[in-house]
């Protein structure tokens, strides 16, 4: 859409160069001028989307493919066994349970979220139960928000306690040991903060079962450094309360404890700041902690709450050739799933850390989860590839069996379709991993519709993953492509650390040559490979196109951070400045963040590929001011008949809990987009 919006005199001085900022009224989501123009820019891309012949098809076969039964991995509690079923295309899944996992005709509702909201978007987002399973702690999100409510629900009598629980964020549930109450972290009362420092002064609280959360005591927080967040652990032998202490997005935390019947301060165990820890288990004053310290991949160490020191750490499981993903401490084992170019491999070590036993299963998968019992011999894992979606085995260690226990109907004829991983240069030399997948026996003729996905960010992989629409993508003759950029974890810390801060350039450069490489391996060609991404991958699709605009034939930019210069003055963009830098504060880093700040590198005259770029008005992580700031200064700066559109979803947030109706809009209308530039039909 070619169009003027429009722009005021706004200036900004960083460090002695000045910095226009026309479309910041774009900022203020409740102002009468903001709230038009974005109706004008959904109706404007509904328009074009709805008149387009296939969207209907589209949108059916989208259904279609989503029409399969889902279960979340399954947790044993009492007597029961409890998880999460979409019998296919409820809004949301229903919080269920059962006595037999070989039986699961024989299921009981527990929690529905879907009676909460007509609308479907209340979601389950965090569920947390009592240690003899009498008793759940269940926190609710609704239209999409990292805010949560936390409620508790006797499921024994089926009563839910009349309290409320409020602002919750990212916070973490620990029950006691007599299921009297459980301690949480929140943050304060959010009634008078602004978006600066709503998600500053984490504390950790207890909470009594039946009273309400005015008489919570105050277990933890700290004044002096506003910035920090505690999760709280109960340990193994329910005689200490563990705290994970972190500072947003940043890959470093410390290790704080203190006696469960203290109320002294907290301890700190690992207090230095410079790298990972995670408390893991405990038997009696040994701590079982993964860490990145001295060990990039990850490791397993053990430390005595009486000889702390560095120089009295014992090492469990040193660093592997291959990358830590998951580890838990299930019947006395380690279980530990690692990253081998960034798939997943699943082995078992006893408590000295000596290797029990690598399971054997399929290659390029992702496992979900492991869940199981420190004291019992049972444990679920879950795993998924680009060609089918989820399934679930359940491992006994005494009777060493492996056995499928869900597993969904879906008929994917996946055997039509192949996935393979190739690893090309990027600009700087470093081999970079990418997984193809494609119909076999596909022609490299040029000219195959080619979508390109990428993140590159937070120490977060890329592994195998399943999703109806990347199937009809498939079977319409599209080829799906992931590359595992670094800023990723695939490979470690420092795969991680090369892709943040003044380093950021690396990202787009892998991008951009995994592009190139598709291209010079005759897969497609520039007119016919689109590119997506989503959040920091929105970010990343934003960076590309304006260094790149030549390269691509379409681009879906979705709940993207584009603003480098501001994005820490929102919500929880301060999580962020570890990542990316603060611009305002440090001129080093306003430096390499100008450089490639997708708003900020937008140039009037250039022909833009196609673009969709997508938010949520109730997004309170990646807030709209970036989609719509940058929809708006690409429209004008756009040269040629391309178009750049925005959708923005209501009543939802950055992805979480979406109910599966937006989400089959959704996605119909990212396909739609791109079956529309490239001419496919379903």
């Amino acid at each position: 859409m070619k169009s003027v919006t429009k722009k005021e005199l706004i200036v900004d001085n960083y460090h002695g160069l000045e910095v226009n900022d026309p479309h910041r009224w774009l900022e203020h989501p409740e102002s009468v001028e903001t709230k038009e123009w974005t109706e004008e820019q959904n109706k404007t891309t509904r328009d074009y989307l709805n008149n387009y012949p296939e969207r209907n098809k589209i949108k059916e076969k989208i259904t279609s493919l989503m029409n399969y039964t889902k279960y979340s991995l399954p947790q044993r509690e009492g007597e029961y066994y409890y998880f999460h079923k979409n019998d296919g295309l409820q809004k949301q899944p229903i919080f269920c349970r059962t006595k037999t996992i070989d039986n699961l005709d024989e299921i009981e509702p527990v929690i529905d979220p879907n009676t909460i909201s007509e609308e479907g978007t209340a979601a389950i987002t965090n569920t947390s139960f009592s240690q003899d399973g009498s008793m759940l702690a269940y926190a609710i999100s609704y239209n999409g928000s990292d805010w949560q409510e936390i409620r508790i629900k006797n499921l024994e009598t089926g009563e839910v306690f009349p309290e409320l629980i409020k602002w919750c964020k990212f916070s973490n549930i620990a029950w006691s040991e007599d299921n009297r109450g459980f301690f949480y972290n929140r943050y304060p009362d959010q009634q008078s903060a602004s978006l600066q420092e709503e998600s500053f002064f984490n504390s950790v609280y207890w909470h009594m079962v039946g009273t309400s959360q005015d008489e919570d005591i105050l277990i933890h927080q700290d004044q002096k450094h506003k910035e920090l967040s505690f999760l709280p652990q109960i340990s193994d032998d329910n005689k200490y309360i563990v705290l994970k202490v972190y500072n947003g997005t940043e890959p470093k935390s410390r290790i704080y404890y203190r006696s469960l019947e203290s109320n002294s301060g907290f301890i700190p165990l690992i207090n230095d700041g410079e790298d990972y820890y995670s408390f893991i288990g405990n038997e009696g004053a040994d701590f079982y902690i993964y860490t990145n310290n001295n060990a990039p991949k990850g490791r397993v160490i053990s430390v005595n709450i009486k000889h702390p020191d560095k120089k009295n750490w014992k090492e469990i499981i040193p660093e592997k050739e291959d990358t830590f993903s998951t580890i838990k401490m299930l019947n006395n084992h380690f279980v530990v799933s690692f990253m081998k170019n960034a798939c997943d491999q699943l082995k078992i070590y006893d408590s000295k850390g000596n290797l029990h036993k690598e399971l054997s299963l399929p290659e390029f998968i992702t496992i979900t989860d492991i869940k199981g019992k420190k004291n019992n011999s049972e444990m679920f894992i879950g795993y998924t590839s680009y060609l089918y979606p989820s399934k679930i085995v359940k491992y006994d260690l005494d009777e060493d069996q492996l056995d499928l226990v869900m597993e969904t109907m879906h008929d994917l004829e996946s055997n039509q379709f192949e996935t393979k991983q190739v690893f090309y240069p990027s600009k700087d030399g470093t081999k970079i991993p990418m997984f193809i997948t494609h119909k076999k026996g596909l022609e490299l003729n040029e000219d195959n519709p080619v979508l390109l996905y990428g993140y590159g960010g937070y120490n977060i992989s890329l592994t195998p993953s399943f999703s109806p629409s990347q199937l009809m993508w498939l079977q319409a003759g599209g080829v799906y492509v992931v590359a595992n950029l670094r800023g990723g974890g695939e490979f470690g810390e420092d795969w991680h650390l090369a892709g943040i801060l003044e380093k950021k350039q690396n990202v787009f450069d892998d991008f951009i040559s995994a592009a190139e490489w598709l291209i010079e391996n005759k897969y497609t060609n520039s007119k016919k490979l689109a590119i997506m991404g989503g959040s920091n991958g929105g970010l990343l699709v934003g960076a590309c196109i304006t260094q790149r605009p030549e390269l691509f034939g379409a681009a879906l930019c979705l709940v993207p951070v584009t603003d480098m210069l501001r994005f820490h003055l929102f919500t929880v963009g301060r999580f962020w400045t570890t990542e990316f830098g603060n611009a305002e504060e440090n001129p080093d880093h306003f430096k390499f963040m100008y450089e490639y700040s997708p708003l900020h590198n937008v140039k009037k005259g250039v022909k833009y590929p196609p673009t969709l770029i997508t938010t949520a008005d109730t997004d309170d992580r990646v807030v709209p001011l970036h989609a719509k700031k940058f929809t708006a200064t690409l429209q004008e700066a756009q040269s040629g008949d391309n178009l750049v559109f925005l959708r923005v979803e209501k009543n939802a947030g950055h992805g979480l809990g979406k109910p599966t109706s937006k989400i089959i809009e959704e996605q119909t209308d990212l396909y739609t987009f791109l079956f529309k530039q490239f001419k496919m039909f379903v």
